[in-house]
């Protein structure tokens, strides 16, 4: 390798913002039981696995997981749910999201943290 080459790399690994270069792993995720969810949480996941109705019109839309916190996955295979927040206008910043066929995360604060909700047999 040049040593052109050797130095433009170093640039751009010096150049990266520290969002990435500080990503959080994508396995690993801690988990959170299904009676430690909150009420709304819960509610939630009961209205996705009957499928709906959904009250928010962003509801089961394609989570693109651009913030690399879950595991890696084909485009389409996450879809996110919107968590009530009390009190909150808008939507809020509680999210469920989910794969198929079953595997579901929690977010309390809009997508920079996860916990994989393990759920009950």
């Amino acid at each position: 390798m040049s040593r052109y080459l050797r130095l433009w790399l170093l640039a751009m690994l010096l150049c990266v913002p520290q969002a990435y270069a500080a990503a959080p792993p994508r396995h690993g995720l801690p988990t959170i039981e299904f009676a430690e969810l909150p009420v709304e949480a819960r509610h939630t996941l009961s209205v996705i696995r009957k499928g709906g109705p959904y009250p928010y019109a962003r509801d089961g839309v394609v989570f693109a997981n651009r913030e690399r916190v879950l595991p890696k996955r084909p485009r389409g295979y996450y879809r996110e749910y919107t968590v009530t927040t009390p009190g909150a206008l808008d939507r809020g910043t509680r999210r469920i999201v989910c794969g198929k066929p079953v595997e579901c995360y929690y977010s309390a604060d809009h997508y920079r943290t996860f916990k994989r909700i393990r759920e009950q047999p």
